[in-house]
């Protein structure tokens, strides 16, 4: 099922629109080394939201072996654990970074949430980031967390970073999640979606000539059309139900689509969500922009009914 918001933006997610245009957007980026820097400054939440976020949990941070990351615990928490992997571009942010959507995921579902970090491109390009999130996957299993009590779920390049491991979790014959959400995902590295260049000045956020340019920091003598590299190339049979969320305006738009009506034409279960010319990874906008709350409640919603358990609101959410 795909559903497209008819509404008109909320003032809130036009200002920020705004903001990002004049803060973030620009067509070059500079040099590898200088895309990175600027990534990385202007990637992510700052320490204040990030604080404001994570108020009520506990924070647990991970260092065992190769797997790093942090929990995040609600009081009383019920059964299941959302693994969450960050966006980024492969090249900035971190757990701590998007704490507003995985801190907002925790309130509202009332589940764990165990927020991956993975090794970031430039320094460490295709397969690192891949393995890194695989590792975690197979580390939380092995602290005797039952597949079909996690959903896996990722913004921008972790929405790549997610599907990539369903995709890999079937052709490895490895215990299925319950259910895969995806927000805004960036699941083709090659930029071959018609939003890339339809939508070029309508995104708040990127212009097209960005995803060659990030593409190549991330991927180096990779080929971005490769299936593993791209979920969009990827055999899209056999994996869990899927929810993805995506922007009207966004270049990453056919990206979403493609892998949602991948995944129907294989005959498995994805709804797509489209709203209204909201910015790029809108969720960090939490609990400023109303589309950002509205998104993960639904992604909450989905959620608890995939691994089976109910949904309890919390008002610092808007839930």
């Amino acid at each position: 099922m795909t559903r497209e918001s008819a509404e008109t933006p909320s003032w809130q997610a036009r200002l920020f629109a705004f903001a990002i245009r004049a803060v973030i957007r620009r067509r070059n980026w500079g040099n590898e080394q200088a895309l990175t820097r600027r990534a990385r400054r202007l990637f992510g939440s700052s320490r204040l939201p990030r604080w404001f976020a994570a108020r009520g949990l506990r924070r647990e941070r991970v260092r065992d072996g190769r797997v790093r990351g942090e929990w995040l615990i609600p009081d009383a928490p019920i059964p299941g654990v959302v693994f969450y992997v960050h966006g980024g571009g492969f090249v900035a942010c971190s757990a701590a970074t998007h704490r507003p959507i995985t801190a907002a995921l925790a309130h509202l579902t009332r589940c764990r949430v165990f927020s991956v970090e993975y090794r970031l491109a430039p320094e460490h390009r295709f397969p690192a980031a891949h393995d890194d999130v695989l590792a975690a996957y197979e580390w939380l299993l092995s602290t005797g967390t039952t597949s079909s009590g996690v959903a896996l779920a990722g913004d921008s390049a972790g929405g790549n970073l997610v599907l990539a491991l369903a995709v890999r979790l079937r052709d490895q014959s490895l215990p299925a999640p319950a259910c895969v959400v995806a927000f805004s995902p960036w699941s083709d590295l090659a930029g071959t979606g018609a939003s890339v260049q339809s939508n070029d000045g309508r995104c708040a956020m990127f212009r097209s000539e960005n995803i060659v340019d990030f593409a190549a920091a991330t991927l180096g003598a990779a080929t971005p059309s490769a299936p593993a590299v791209s979920p969009v190339y990827a055999d899209l049979h056999g994996l869990p139900s899927a929810l993805l969320h995506v922007g009207s305006t966004e270049l990453l738009l056919d990206d979403a689509r493609r892998v949602h009506e991948g995944i129907r034409a294989a005959g498995g279960a994805s709804r797509l969500e489209i709203y209204a010319d909201v910015p790029h990874c809108w969720q960090m906008l939490v609990p400023f922009v109303p589309e950002a709350r509205r998104s993960l409640r639904d992604a909450a919603a989905f959620i608890t009914q995939s691994i089976g358990v109910k949904t309890r609101c919390d008002p610092r959410t808007g839930g």
